[in-house]
């Protein structure tokens, strides 16, 4: 199953749920990331929280969703509240949408061992909803649309 994770500047959560997928979903995922408007560089706290879980930080950056538009993704994902309401590129169609709304790591003010926790925090409740997603995605790729709606993913 390919999902592609949007946030507004693909820095922190977006970044955070392509690589926790990529890493632990078993070569049933595989995970993008990108966002309607792009820092350019990926959060360094994101990058030091991955490494400390184990997880591959190679090939991540911040990227715009138009420069993905081969991906073709089985689901999109958004992840931050500011990008809920955010309309997805015409080129996704029809593709399933789900909202995680994550709160922002890097936005709590705090020692960096609460900025770290608040990280780790973040990559634990993104594997938490991975989980059923895997679910979905051991499933034959003609049910996918169903297990994904009666997640409440829309379609457009």
């Amino acid at each position: 199953m390919k999902i592609l994770y949007i946030c507004t500047h693909n820095r922190c959560r977006s970044i955070l749920s392509e690589a926790v997928s990529n890493h632990f979903g078993q070569g049933l995922i595989e995970a993008r990331s990108a966002g309607s408007d792009p820092a350019g560089e990926v959060h360094p706290e994101s990058l030091k929280a991955l490494t400390a879980e184990g997880i591959s930080t190679e090939g991540l950056q911040s990227d715009s969703w138009q420069d993905l538009s081969d991906f073709n993704p089985d689901v999109v994902i958004t992840v931050c509240d500011a990008a809920a309401g955010e309309v997805c590129p015409l080129w996704m169609g029809a593709t399933p949408k789900l909202h995680w709304g994550l709160k922002d790591p890097s936005a709590l003010d705090g020692t960096e061992e609460d900025r770290l926790q608040a990280f780790g925090d973040c990559i634990a409740l993104i594997r938490q909803r991975l989980e059923v997603l895997m679910d979905v995605a051991s499933l034959p790729p003609e049910r996918w649309p169903a297990a994904l709606q009666a997640l409440g993913a829309k379609s457009s």
